[in-house]
């Protein structure tokens, strides 16, 4: 029965397009959060089959692997929090912010932040302006003939423009992150599968000394 779930759940995403682009060597640029301590503000939206939410929010960011995230639904109804420590990530509280993150690596994408699961193999093309990466065991080829799961990835320059996670030659989720033309960050974390929408737009970021210790503890 769980072998034919997992099946059947694939089969709901749409299937991944080839990797195109002229084939180059696999040099990625390094993606870190920007040094130091920040404070980004933003406004969210949310929507899947069952539910939709809006609201503002703040992360507290701190080189080279701290954040905090804290989302607040419209008119003060409600909120929460996450604490993202490296790999760790601890959502307290009530299950709107388990509902809306994606999971660590995308997270940590989001923030400017590449750590994903090592593999063995790397494609790389180049596409125009833009670079483009498939990461996994690619067996001579792109993630379409892969075996397991694959991160496919797109730079804008040095600056990572978005992450893919594809499984048997389907796109399960992907997160996305361009310039709006305030200067700031927008970002779209899409599940597929689960028909889940996250879009934030950062309206402001200022730099800080650094942060109490005491907003990484986990309670």
């Amino acid at each position: 029965m769980a072998v034919v779930m997992a099946v059947w759940v694939t089969a709901c995403a749409p299937a991944a397009r080839p990797l195109v682009g002229t084939p180059m060597r696999a040099s990625l640029p390094p993606i870190m959060m920007a040094p130091g301590a920040h404070i980004l503000r933003f406004t969210w939206s949310y929507r899947d089959d069952t539910f939709e939410a809006i609201g503002d929010g703040a992360v507290r960011a701190q080189a080279p692997d701290h954040a905090r995230l804290d989302f607040f639904l419209r008119n003060g109804m409600a909120g929460g929090y996450a604490i993202l420590v490296g790999d760790t990530l601890t959502v307290p509280g009530i299950d709107l912010v388990k509902r809306l993150l994606p999971p660590v690596p995308l997270l940590w994408a989001s923030l400017g932040r590449l750590v994903l699961p090592a593999t063995p193999d790397t494609m790389a093309r180049m596409d125009g302006d833009t670079l483009r990466a498939d990461l996994g065991v690619l067996r001579g080829g792109d993630a379409l003939a892969a075996d397991g799961r694959v991160w496919r990835l797109a730079f804008d320059g040095n600056a990572l423009a978005r992450v893919e996670r594809i499984e048997g030659g389907k796109l399960i989720e992907w997160m996305s992150r361009r310039r709006g033309a305030n200067g700031q960050w927008q970002l779209q974390y899409v599940h597929e599968q689960g028909k889940r929408r996250l879009a934030i737009a950062v309206t402001d970021t200022t730099t800080v000394e650094g942060f109490d210790d005491a907003i990484w503890r986990r309670p």
